[in-house]
């Protein structure tokens, strides 16, 4: 289904948790070499034919190289080693089965979560997680389920659209997606305290969400979809976040200013 699809943030997010990939150093070394290797030749070769000054041909190297960097290379290499840079898929403990994280939206009245659990019964398939986030048109449900492994995510989606559901996404997920949502962000807001330059990291962690560096991004006004979030930076301007196909809901924005807030105070009492 073509939600499943669009969830994905930009063609970065792994196949099997759906979020973005956290690479080893040594393999995200490796992947940036590889991909400067060609571009640093090609330009230290234009400079030496070209023979401008010591001061041209250094500035030049460093600014070039740089740009390229940042907003080539880098990620065009995470986009085209993905499956390389991110951990393989695991099989999940024994006895669990598939395991596949799901956000939908609800109803927020009576029997709809109810509904949904008896429709993904049908499916041999059992809650084992369950993240309630408050809308102004109902619940955004996230869920965590274990299914029988012949179960795929069309299966599930069709299941979660008989209930009732909408804007439903599914993604194969690891018992990692497990952890307690609270002791997390305990984690996180441990980290922050400790390092406050750990924020924007921290929240992209926190929602599954992708950092946006591009200037023209963090200058434009908020999207209408949602699918942008920008907080405070404690240092300057404003941190922004994005996640294609999945809006904030008014829960998440509020976890991410209290990091913000966290940070800027653990500035403070430094």
């Amino acid at each position: 289904m073509e939600p499943l699809r669009t969830a994905l943030t930009g063609g970065l997010a792994c196949d099997v948790c759906g979020r973005l990939p956290h690479p080893r150093r040594l393999r995200l070394t490796v992947a940036k070499r590889l991909a400067i290797f060609p571009v640093e030749f090609a330009l230290h070769a234009i400079v030496l034919a070209l023979h401008p000054s010591y001061l041209i041909a250094v500035s030049a190297l460093v600014v070039v190289t740089t740009a390229l960097v940042i907003w080539v290379i880098e990620p065009s290499t995470m986009r085209l080693l993905r499956s390389w840079l991110h951990a393989p898929r695991t099989r999940p403990a024994a006895g669990l089965g598939a395991l596949w994280r799901i956000r939908v939206t609800l109803d927020d009245r009576t029997g709809a979560l109810e509904r949904l659990t008896h429709h993904l019964t049908d499916l041999d398939a059992n809650i084992l997680g369950l993240h309630v986030h408050p809308l102004d048109d109902g619940v955004r449900d996230e869920l965590v389920v274990s299914t029988p492994d012949p179960i795929d995510p069309d299966s599930l989606l069709t299941a979660i659209e008989a209930a009732g559901g909408r804007d439903a996404h599914a993604w194969p997920t690891t018992t990692l997606a497990l952890v307690d949502g609270q002791t997390k962000a305990l984690s996180l807001s441990a980290r922050v305290v400790g390092d406050p330059g750990e924020l924007p990291h921290a929240v992209a962690e926190l929602l599954g969400a992708r950092l946006v560096t591009d200037h023209v991004t963090l200058a434009a006004p908020l999207p209408a979809d949602g699918t942008v979030l920008k907080i405070p930076s404690p240092w300057t301007g404003l941190f922004a976040f994005t996640r294609a196909g999945e809006p904030f809901t008014p829960a998440e924005s509020a976890r991410a200013h209290r990091l913000a807030e966290l940070a800027e105070l653990a500035l403070t009492r430094r």
